[in-house]
């Protein structure tokens, strides 16, 4: 692919797009670069044009009325609750009664494009297929292209673009319940590049797509992956499947467990401490660029501090917690709100302070920190803190509670086996989380790049073929092995 530069930027784009969704016509003409025009939506590229949707596409339709029924008395009625994430379980999707008549006006194709009215104003859905004869729902509108004109798909690319979104908040700005109407969808508008180019660009951003749904295919598989393996590790041990059938067990308190394996009160095995709370420190202490005062909102769930926003204090306020600090090794857990959101000191986070909210585990030689760090994510143990936890509005943990958590205690080598094999998926599942955010932001690039023709795709300008390309695969966030 080759990249026409352009020196408009996509700020001023953006400012165009939003001049035009609100009648301004736009006159800037000054630096376009060779072959491309000023349009209503910005530089494009001559053979361009731009269009409004109502031009290409039959009368939009308003969906039909209906209660829903799980039993089948006639076609299935798609919902706006029924798309999530621009997917639909067919299965869950109810029936409704609908008379002979009406059924064909209703009847949804491969190719049409459904619009929210209401609620997620203006999301965009591709029905791709269906599975048996369906209608769409009365809070949605159906267009239908004219493919002689306009790819459905193309069509549905360009609807996840900031031009068309510009044009959609324009339209429901300032409105007490935010909708869209028919009139105002056909007034949407849209580039309009050659038909076989159109083939093309959809053809480069699915391929991005499904690159970007084959890797979270993935990551589900991984997660499932870890959920048994911890299953498995924390009732027989770090022993393969397959000898399974060898391990003495013995009924405990927390379930199945190695016979050799001891279940202690974590009191036994770790100091705790709850983080400063009260006249120890106040919101108005915290400054910029001090040390990081580690809360609640800065842990994740699978066992790392987030340090995006989190809060600092002063080098004398630091002083002053002394004995707040964190060292490697030591696990930090959120006292309230979310139970089981902890983290696992790393070097990078020691000096650190304990914050309010908080409360500091500190392991001893019998207790390998990071095989603590995962005791938190099997279900006794969540189960137990659930229990436990003091308060009905949010739930909160103190080191009484703490103190007496049961855990299994196994030799320590066989700790840090469990700790390195649930390691070794976790790091693999950082990979695939790093690369469908790579993805992510290939996606939403290219998608500005292609819909204003900044990037032009080889073998289709100036030709009347459709065209194959696709970003090349070496191009592309690589997968782990």
């Amino acid at each position: 692919m080759k990249r026409k530069e352009i020196s408009t930027t996509e700020n001023t784009e953006r400012t165009e797009v939003d001049a035009v969704a609100s009648g301004h016509s736009v006159v800037n003409t000054e630096d376009l670069p060779d072959g491309f025009q000023m349009t209503e939506l910005g530089p494009l590229p001559k053979e361009w044009r731009v269009v409004r949707l109502g031009e290409v596409v039959e009368k939009p339709q308003y969906g039909f009325t209906a209660a829903a029924q799980r039993d089948p008395v006639g076609p299935k009625m798609l919902r706006i609750t029924d798309i999530q994430d621009g997917n639909v379980n067919w299965n869950a999707v109810p029936y409704c009664e609908c008379g002979n008549d009406d059924i064909p006006k209703y009847l949804l194709e491969a190719g049409d494009i459904l619009f929210a009215r209401t609620g997620s104003v203006g999301k965009a859905f591709l029905v791709s297929s269906v599975p048996e004869p369906s209608i769409f729902a009365s809070y949605l509108i159906r267009v239908r292209v004219d493919r002689t004109r306009l790819d459905p798909q193309f069509a549905f690319l360009f609807m996840q673009s900031a031009a068309y979104w510009s044009q959609i908040a324009s339209q429901t700005h300032g409105a007490v319940q935010p909708n869209i109407n028919a009139t105002q969808l056909k007034s949407l508008l849209l580039p309009l590049p050659p038909l076989p180019e159109q083939r093309a660009i959809a053809h480069v951003l699915r391929t991005v797509q499904r690159a970007k749904e084959a890797t979270e295919g993935v990551i589900a598989a991984l997660k499932e992956l870890k959920k048994s393996l911890m299953q498995h590790l924390f009732t027989y041990g770090p022993v393969p499947v397959t000898e399974r059938e060898q391990v003495e067990l013995q009924e405990s308190e927390i379930g199945l467990l190695p016979s050799h394996w001891r279940v202690v009160r974590l009191g036994e095995v770790a100091k705790l401490r709850t983080g400063p709370f009260g006249s120890l420190l106040h919101a108005s202490d915290y400054v910029e660029g001090g040390i990081p005062f580690v809360m609640p909102k800065d842990l994740s769930s699978t066992g790392q501090i987030i340090p995006h926003s989190i809060a600092r204090i002063k080098q004398d306020d630091r002083n002053r917690l002394n004995n707040y600090l964190l060292q490697v090794g030591d696990i930090i857990l959120g006292r309230r709100g979310e139970i089981g959101r902890r983290a696992l000191v790393t070097k990078k986070e020691e000096g650190w302070v304990c914050g309010s909210g908080c409360l500091r585990i500190r392991p001893n030689d019998k207790l390998y920190p990071l095989y603590l760090s995962y005791l938190f994510e099997i279900e006794v143990v969540r189960c137990y803190l659930s229990s436990e936890a003091i308060g009905t509005t949010m739930a909160n943990l103190n080191t009484q509670i703490l103190s007496r958590l049961p855990i299994p205690l196994p030799p320590l080598d066989e700790q840090r086996e469990i700790a390195r094999i649930l390691q070794a998926v976790d790091t693999r599942i950082a990979a695939e989380q790093a690369r469908r955010t790579a993805l992510e932001e290939l996606f939403k690039s290219l998608l500005h790049e292609l819909m204003s023709g900044q990037i032009r795709l080889p073998n289709i300008v100036g030709g009347e073929r459709s065209c194959d390309s696709a970003p090349d695969a070496d191009k592309l966030p690589k997968s782990e092995d």
